[in-house]
């Protein structure tokens, strides 16, 4: 299952990113090296808001309202942050009738209350109606404990064991190259509006459906365009938001492509977020009916991809036509496959063998006459794979041993589909 998605939200300067720049700047886990916080062994995709000015009709703040509501839509718990030296506000109320109204689970903090004298400020916050009120003073670094402990609390349950889930499977990529279509076709049905329009799916559409008695999710995604095409058009860029909420709640990625337009800039960028949010994935070149070929074809187009998407090799390749039905019944099976390899787990003696066997084959680099020592390694989670090994100083790890590890890894056990995280750690250091 993919992290739960935590937003701030509140009315302006009561603090929120003061308060997410020290959520996420504080080492709370030896995996956290991205925006997200980790806190009891949870770990969850933490992102902040503009202020909402519920009564304002200024441009900017409508859009920062609507980013705020968008964000409230696609999170799994909410911390709602106020200004507890400046009291309630109507604005508070206005917020906090919005938070009722979305049921999502909702963690009240109170905000600025860096000394006992201001203890007393919460208790006119319980008429926001969203429960008991936690202070923190997020410039002191106060209270964020309890905070997270009551967003943890809202948690779903740990992962489910797989296959006691549907598979989540979002469908992306630029406009007009066919998701839409790919859609219709494995559901044998048209469930989404096909049109050579760009941008006529304008929201993620999720469909349920079975085969073989297996359940599946499929989410249908607007077309991701360039920044700068999207400036003017909020409504779209809302839609493209969306689509890159949808990646983080998927289990795994369908990266759609034009056979006839090749692998483009944007394609890259849509591939290298889906590699940055570490989810498994299947590149699918679609409309190959359309291209003339010969024996050699199909080797010198992946070849040429490859060139452009070096940061992630490890991804398959599936060509196929939407609109003809070609290879399109061996989608779910390479969806499914990248999934399983991001859900792998490799014991720790395995683990050991194979990274003594990589230092034999090639040692470890020295740097200023100090020469980097690996002690063990071991597995600290899944989706992606992700391993830490510990060293004598992780400052001597060079770039291109730590590729090389990963290299070697993959050499060994595959992880087709997926990407795998390597972090190198000092011994001692948080073990």
């Amino acid at each position: 299952m993919s992290k739960p998605l935590v937003a701030i939200v509140g009315r302006p300067n009561v603090g929120k990113s003061t308060l997410f720049n020290k959520l996420i700047g504080r080492r709370l886990s030896i995996v956290e090296d991205t925006p997200g916080v980790t806190r009891d062994r949870h770990s969850f995709t933490l992102i902040d808001t503009g202020g909402i000015e519920p009564a304002s009709e200024d441009i900017i703040a409508v859009q920062m309202r609507r980013q705020a509501e968008l964000a409230i839509e696609t999170a799994d718990v909410i911390i709602f942050l106020v200004d507890g030296r400046e009291g309630m506000t109507a604005a508070d109320e206005e917020v906090a009738a919005m938070l009722r109204r979305s049921n999502k689970p909702v963690v009240l903090a109170v905000n600025k209350l860096d000394a006992p004298k201001y203890n007393d400020a919460i208790y006119e916050f319980y008429a926001l109606g969203l429960g008991d009120p936690v202070i923190v003073s997020a410039g002191q670094g106060l209270g964020l404990g309890d905070m997270l402990d009551e967003v943890c609390a809202h948690f779903p349950p740990e992962a489910q064991e797989e296959g006691e889930h549907p598979l989540n499977i979002a469908v992306v990529g630029k406009p007009n190259v066919g998701k839409s279509s790919l859609v219709n076709a494995i559901l044998g049905e048209e469930r989404c509006i096909v049109s050579n329009i760009p941008g006529t799916t304008r929201d993620a559409v999720d469909t349920l459906f079975t085969v073989d008695g297996e359940p599946f999710v499929l989410v249908d995604t607007a077309g991701i365009r360039r920044k700068r095409a999207v400036e003017d058009e909020t409504i779209e860029r809302y839609s493209v938001i969306r689509s890159l909420a949808a990646v983080r709640r998927a289990d795994v990625v369908l990266i759609v492509v034009d056979a006839e337009q090749g692998l483009s800039e944007q394609d890259v960028k849509i591939a290298g977020y889906v590699h940055e949010e570490g989810k498994p994935s299947v590149l699918v070149v679609n409309k190959w009916d359309l291209i003339e070929k010969d024996t050699n074809t199909m080797n010198q187009f992946k070849k040429d991809m490859q060139v452009d998407l070096a940061f992630m090799d490890y991804v398959p390749f599936l060509f196929l036509s939407a609109k003809t039905g070609q290879r399109v019944n061996k989608l779910l099976g390479a969806a499914k496959e990248s999934y399983a390899q991001s859900i792998r787990r490799i014991t720790t003696g395995t683990l050991n063998d194979i990274v003594n066997e990589a230092i034999s084959m090639t040692e470890p680099p020295a740097m200023s006459g100090k020469r980097l020592k690996i002690y063990y390694a071991t597995e600290v989670s899944v989706q992606p794979p992700t391993f830490v090994i510990f060293v004598n100083d992780e400052a001597l790890v060079h770039f291109s041993y730590k590729r090389y590890m990963e290299n070697y890894f993959r050499k060994t056990f595959g992880f087709v589909g997926t990407p795998i995280k390597i972090i190198f750690r000092t011994r001692g250091r948080e073990e």
